[in-house]
């Protein structure tokens, strides 16, 4: 099986005002002649360390058990800059979502041979890093028609965004929370209870017309889960 390689880059973004260091994978087969679907990963460095997920396209992509795909990583800094990102509540999270969108996006498009379609556009995180990418596709839905959301931070804004988006039928949404997540401990050391707002989540979602694929697992929120529901997520996605 012939290996991808992973690109490490530096990126100035206007949007945030700050220097990204970002990881994109190009599958071993790439060429400009093909076109070529893209998955961007919030919390990058995990998907590609705790997740490897890159080894795992290789793999899927050589099968033919999903089509061609770039990944491109985007990394957190450290807690806070996490949580200024990725939360609705976060003062950095509009211009991170613009970073995804309105700069990000165009490079990959500039740089790679790409479709080009909100559909041919996933975006993936675990915790608050879904939480940034559902957000990023009820923002920008004709540039993210694919959502990978793995047990994702839900509260009051998450929910009102969802209620107040119009357009259900364009986004699709790949959604798991496992049924021992009523306790979780977050970076800051306190206990939130994840898997009962992600119910409300899906439920809403049900009411609103979503095309939507949801599986509570057994387990907790950790990436002892997280890391063997990629293959079925990139599967269900990217097939």
């Amino acid at each position: 099986m012939d290996k991808g390689t992973v690109q490490d880059l530096t990126f100035y973004s206007e949007s945030l005002q700050e220097e990204l260091q970002l990881y994109i994978y190009v599958p071993a087969n790439y060429s400009p002649l093909y076109k070529y679907n893209i998955l961007i990963a919030s919390d990058g460095k995990d998907y590609f360390q705790l997740g490897g997920i890159t080894k795992l396209a290789d793999e899927l992509i050589d099968d033919y058990e999903i089509e061609n795909l770039i990944i491109a990583f985007v990394p957190y800094k450290d807690i806070k800059d996490r949580r200024h990102k990725y939360i609705p509540s976060g003062e950095q999270h509009e211009a991170y979502l613009r970073f995804l969108a309105h700069e990000l996006v165009p490079y990959l498009d500039q740089e790679y041979a790409t479709y080009q379609m909100g559909m041919s556009r996933g975006v993936i995180g675990d915790s608050m890093a879904a939480t940034a990418s559902l957000m990023a596709a009820l923002k920008y839905p004709s540039i993210f028609g694919k959502v990978i959301l793995q047990s994702p931070y839900v509260d009051a804004d998450v929910l009102k965004a969802v209620e107040n988006f119009k357009d259900p039928g364009s986004i699709s949404i790949y959604h798991i929370v496992g049924k021992g997540e009523d306790q979780v401990v977050t970076m800051d050391k306190t206990i939130k209870d994840f898997l009962t707002p992600n119910r409300q989540l899906h439920d809403l979602m049900i009411n609103k017309g979503f095309t939507t694929f949801y599986d509570e697992f057994d387990g907790n929120h950790t990436w002892k889960y997280w890391k063997p529901d990629l293959r079925r997520a990139l599967i269900e996605n990217f097939n």
